[in-house]
């Protein structure tokens, strides 16, 4: 077989492989995403399936104890709450009006948090909460 042929067919042999390769990853990367849902959305499903619940704590919810934590998640309009319980490391940002994201499945009225599942979200430096904050310190 001539050398040059050779050569294009592994050209577009490795083309073709690295399309499928791009393309499978894309497919995945969009397949496994889930949306996050607020309290009013859950308040509303069923019970036993897993979630990922977003939203704001509520002031003067939070209740740290030997069990773990205990809080409300509220909707970001405030229409809806939710009680969460929760166990595991708790990020050094989170605090009541942050907004967080906790994995988990909704019981008996009560967000049960998955172990360790608890994600806060910081707030942009371009919002009003985030110059108002003294805790959140912009470095340029």
């Amino acid at each position: 077989m001539d050398p040059d042929r050779k050569r294009k067919i592994r050209l577009g042999v490795a083309l073709g492989a690295a399309v499928l390769l791009a393309a499978a990853l894309v497919y995945t990367s969009f397949t496994a995403s889930t949306d996050a849902r607020q309290p009013s959305d859950l308040l509303q499903s069923s019970s036993g399936d897993t979630y990922d619940l977003t939203g704001q704590v509520v002031s003067d919810s939070v209740v740290r104890d030997d069990d773990g934590l205990r809080f409300e998640i509220e909707d970001r309009d405030g229409s809806a709450n939710l009680p969460v319980e929760y166990t595991g490391t708790v990020p050094d940002p989170f605090r009541e009006g942050r907004e967080v994201i906790v994995t988990g499945g909704l019981r008996e009225g009560t967000f049960v948090a998955e172990h360790d599942s608890l994600i806060t979200k910081c707030p942009s430096k371009f919002s009003d909460e985030a110059a108002e904050d003294p805790e959140h310190v912009i470095i340029e």
